[in-house]
């Protein structure tokens, strides 16, 4: 056992999803060319006045509630000094007291143990250009400014100081993530910057109230990077206590590639941001109406659709779990599901499907289910094709296949190649009569006791109809021969 524990506290700022920015018109379009997405609020010309989104608040609200927060009614705005070299203005608009949410909470799930974690604030702001510092592969000796991201709307939410483990903080993000993501408030696309996050990590005796020196890792745009990074951080820290040595309050980075934090620059004390009032952005109460419409706008979270898909539809705690994991995927189910008549009966099959073979198929494609070939729709009418006996389970991955590469309909797909499973007894009757001629070795061994040697005549039989016998009827029909 460590002789320490560990103390994180995790900053998370998330892109708010909406159109445009969040004091001015301009797109928010990632991907578009440098400086394409600019005017003279975000590039901060003299006298550009900058015009609340609403939208951006609507979303900060909406989370806020998800998550249990106070909405504090009176939203005002502040400036933020600092030397920005990404933010022209040298000042970043942002929200000091109040932020528009406090004091929320979130319950995390780490080896079957539920954890509370506080959340202290949730605020609004913009955020910053993006300087460049290579083209390609070609790194460059000096920085271009690209103001497109300058004026985007973000959420920054602050936890308290109580995740205990680099296990925990990977929980809350990912569990954050997938609220987020339900909400519609960001999309959370890491890759593109629009979620990041800051890490707050010290270690402390065991026992001890008080908190240890703090050191800061910024800008991780991963979530498992983020575990990582605690988990060295922690070793690191351990090490240096260990061997007699002092840590300093610093602000560090992680280095993917190489495993490590490297130091970025100390920090002595709390920045003196020099916050002051927001001159061009009139403080303003939200209406007690205003917050009860985004109240009733919430849609079904996570933890409750999946007890409700363990309670109506049966299913397991493992396949609730996945079928959850992303609002995309609970959606592309109950869509598959709502094409269907008997939704009790097709709701294992569907999450079998869902799960495993098109969770395989896009995993390997490397994207994600709204970009699937097969749509729900087409997935629905497979599963009505296997439940009502038209094709075997084993025909329908053929099909299945079929449907994925070509986004074909499987009816189409089992009319043109004649996979229509065989149901006529008559014709199974004379498929088993062959089978049972060319078996004598396994028919004597069933006759005998051995009653598994069936399965050598029942896989014959499948042999011979080229897997379209009907398992069930030549399972009954190989019985009654040969129990005569």
């Amino acid at each position: 056992m460590s002789k320490y524990e560990t103390v994180v506290g995790l900053e998370v700022h998330m892109q708010i999803n909406t159109k445009s920015k969040v004091f001015c018109e301009c797109s928010t379009q990632f991907g578009a060319e440098p400086n394409a997405n600019t005017c003279v609020v975000c590039t901060s010309q003299p006298g550009a006045i900058p015009i609340l989104n609403k939208k951006a608040v609507e979303a900060i609200v909406k989370t806020g509630l998800a998550l249990g927060f106070t909405i504090n009614k009176q939203c005002t705005f502040a400036r933020k000094q600092y030397f920005y070299p990404d933010v022209p203005k040298n000042y970043q608009i942002t929200q000091s007291e109040p932020p528009l949410c406090s004091k929320g909470k979130l319950t995390i799930n780490v080896d079957g143990k539920e954890k509370l974690i506080n959340i202290t604030r949730i605020h609004l702001e913009e955020d910053a250009g993006k300087l460049v510092h290579e083209i390609g592969s070609r790194k460059l000796d000096y920085s271009l400014l690209d103001l497109n991201r300058a004026s985007v709307g973000l959420m920054e939410l602050v936890t308290e100081p109580e995740l205990s483990s680099p296990q925990e903080a990977l929980s809350f993000l990912t569990e954050l993530k997938n609220i987020v993501e339900y909400l519609c408030t960001s999309e959370c696309n890491m890759e593109e910057g629009k979620m990041r996050c800051d890490v707050n990590v010290s270690i402390r005796p065991v026992g001890q109230k008080g908190l240890g020196t703090r050191v800061e890792i910024k800008n991780m745009n991963s979530i498992s990077g983020v575990r990582d990074a605690i988990a060295y951080e922690v070793e690191r820290q351990t090490e240096v206590l260990e061997s007699g040595g002092k840590l300093i309050q610093e602000t560090r980075l992680w280095e993917a590639e190489e495993g490590i934090t490297k130091s970025m620059r100390t920090k002595e004390g709390a920045l003196d941001y020099r916050y002051f009032p927001e001159p061009d952005l009139v403080p303003f109460d939200l209406p007690d109406s205003f917050i009860e419409d985004l109240r009733k706008q919430l849609p079904e979270l996570p933890k409750v659709k999946k007890k409700r898909f363990i309670n109506d539809y049966g299913l397991s705690e493992y396949d609730a779990d996945y079928l959850t994991s992303t609002r995309m995927i609970a959606d592309y189910y109950e869509e598959t599901l709502e094409a269907l008549q008997d939704k009790k009966a097709a709701a294992k099959p569907v999450a079998n499907w869902i799960s495993t073979e098109l969770n395989a198929k896009l995993n390997a494609s490397k994207i994600d289910i709204s970009e699937s070939p097969v749509s729900s729709k087409n997935l629905a009418k497979l599963v009505s094709l296997i439940l009502s006996g038209a094709i075997s389970g084993k025909i329908a991955k053929t099909v299945f296949e079929e449907m994925y590469e070509k986004s074909l309909d499987p009816e189409t797909i089992v009319k043109e190649k004649g996979l229509a499973q065989i149901s006529d007894e008559s014709a199974i009757m004379k498929i088993c009569d062959e089978a049972i001629a060319e078996s004598p070795k396994a028919v004597a061994e069933f006759k005998a006791g051995k009653e598994r040697a069936i399965g050598a005549i029942v896989g014959l039989v499948m042999k011979k109809s080229k897997g379209q016998a009907n398992p069930q009827i030549v399972n009954k029909i190989l019985l009654e021969k040969l129990k005569a």
